[in-house]
């Protein structure tokens, strides 16, 4: 049987190697399990459990991830087209179609055999961990809210693992001692595979359009944020800054059961986040400070924590300093709406934009374009952008490739540090998809960092 493996955390406790999914296997009455969706959360599901002996039958649509699956012990069937009766689940991936604009057939093949659909957060509620959860939703700034709440805990003494929609799958995550937190980033696609799990604190940050492909119209996505207020007793944190958050708020005071903090952006006594730059941080800045309240921690403490917080990788992430000049990374701000956010916060830009175009373009952006000392244009957006930017009077180069857009803004930017201003900003914030020329926009962004470094030992030398 499978217990809990550990290793030494510090002097004084231990942690948790490997999520111990005894109870949840025991709910199962022996059945095997469908999991459909291969990628990390998937397969950690399928480890923890094989591990347990637990029969699983497993299916992804990309045929390369089977091989990982077979190597654990799963069969490999294509599920939608199985009896599922004889499973205890399944468990689907959050990004396969639940409800909108129509299941999923291996969705509908679950709910024909009467079984349950049910995601890997779930499963961790399931396993009965023992640990206080703190679950963070919100259409912007969970990843970064999420991750400055783990810093303010560690720093503060509370051991804290941070998984979920960032980092590690929960499934294969190192839970903290007895006494820690998990803090877990949840998206609306996992919450809607959460039957039974709401955190122990949890928050909402924002509702603006997102996903609508999958959840049909605002009023439903907001409908399952609302969700991750679903547990009795507990505490939730909702920032009080948009009309959806507002009426949330309003039924929340009705149901008496929960404690409730408001929160708000225009708090004017927050710590301020050298990493964490804009209005919409103080919203994030707000949630994670009433949220280390409630867990104890003292108010210097907290903000002494939040004045250390390095920021997160990808989004307005500091790479380099030269000569002046800052190089940042906000390879995540895929949309024109994250854009706003780093462009709001800076002058004398020298902009690094483009890439897979979302819905819209750069509609939105035009009160920042007086901001902006000179583009330069990455990937397929490249020209209808340059046709933008021509509008709206703005100096830019067609680049093509981010090498070339890093060394021509970077010549730039150099070359005009004694202009009127002072020296500028290398910003990388894309306001695209990153899939024309990258898998993901991590690795955009990881390819951003290793050209900089590049130029900052060339400064050096």
């Amino acid at each position: 049987m499978l217990g809990y493996f550990v290793s030494a955390f510090s002097a004084n406790s231990v942690v948790v190697k490997m999520i111990d999914a005894q109870k949840f296997v025991k709910t199962l009455g022996g059945k095997p399990v469908a999991v459909f969706g291969l990628g990390k959360s998937g397969l950690s599901v399928i480890a923890a459990l094989r591990e347990l002996s637990v029969k699983v039958t497993a299916w992804d649509d990309n045929a390369a991830s089977h091989e990982a699956a077979l190597r654990m012990g799963a069969e490999i069937m294509r599920l939608e087209d199985v009896d599922l009766s004889p499973f205890a689940c399944l468990v689907l991936a959050p990004g396969v179609p639940l409800h909108h604009p129509a299941p999923h057939p291996v969705v509908v093949a679950a709910r024909h055999a009467g079984i349950e659909v049910i995601g890997d957060i779930e499963i961790l509620h399931r396993c009965g961990h023992g640990r206080t959860t703190v679950g963070i939703t919100g259409t912007n700034g969970k990843s970064t809210t999420t991750a400055l709440i783990a810093h303010i805990l560690n720093e503060g003494g509370i051991k804290a693992v941070q998984c979920g929609n960032i980092g590690d799958p929960v499934m294969g995550v190192s839970l903290p001692p007895r006494g820690g937190v998990l803090v877990l980033e949840l998206s609306s696609f996992q919450i809607d595979l959460c039957p039974t799990f709401a955190p122990d604190i949890a928050v909402l940050l924002n509702v603006t359009p997102d996903h609508l492909d999958r959840h049909g119209t605002i009023g439903e996505y907001a409908d399952v944020k609302e969700r991750i207020f679903d547990k009795d007793g507990g505490v939730a944190v909702i920032a009080a800054d948009d009309d959806w958050t507002k009426k949330i708020i309003e039924r929340l005071k009705q149901k008496k059961s929960n404690t409730l903090y408001v929160v708000s952006e225009n708090d004017e006594n927050l710590p301020e986040g050298k990493a964490l730059p804009g209005v919409h941080n103080r919203q994030n800045i707000a949630a994670a400070v009433a949220v280390c309240r409630a867990l104890g921690l003292a108010d210097e403490d907290i903000f002494a924590a939040v004045e250390s917080f390095p920021g997160l990788n990808h989004r307005q992430f500091l790479v380099e300093v030269i000569n002046g000049v800052a190089y940042i990374n906000d390879s995540k701000a895929t949309n024109a709406d994250a854009a706003a956010k780093a462009l709001g916060c800076r002058r004398n830009i020298y902009w690094i934009v483009g890439g897979r175009a979302k819905e819209g373009g750069l509609e939105g952006l035009e009160s920042y374009m007086d901001r902006i000392r000179h583009a330069f244009v990455i990937g397929e957006a490249a020209e209808d952008f340059s046709l933008w930017l021509n509008k709206y009077g703005v100096a830019h180069d067609l680049c093509g490739t981010l090498d070339v857009a890093v060394d021509r803004a970077h010549a730039l930017a150099q070359g005009e540090r004694g202009k009127p201003g002072g020296a500028g900003v290398v910003l990388l914030s894309p306001a695209c998809a990153s899939f024309d020329q990258y898998k993901n926009f991590e690795q955009r962004g990881d390819h951003f960092a290793e050209l900089v470094a590049e130029l900052a030992e060339e400064v050096a030398a």
